[in-house]
């Protein structure tokens, strides 16, 4: 659970792409991307419709 806060840091406040967050972490473009949408940092949540 430690490393996926981390990337959740990275990508919130950091601002970091999921490419730098992979160089940084030593780990897959696929495995940070499917950690980033599990962690729902895209803040996709909630949506309004007009």
């Amino acid at each position: 659970m430690g490393l996926l806060n981390i990337i959740r840091w990275m990508a919130l406040r950091e601002k970091q792409s999921v490419r730098e967050i992979s160089r940084r972490a030593g780990l897959s473009r696929n495995t940070i991307a499917r950690w980033y949408d599990r962690a729902d940092v895209h803040g996709t949540g909630t949506t309004e419709q007009a």
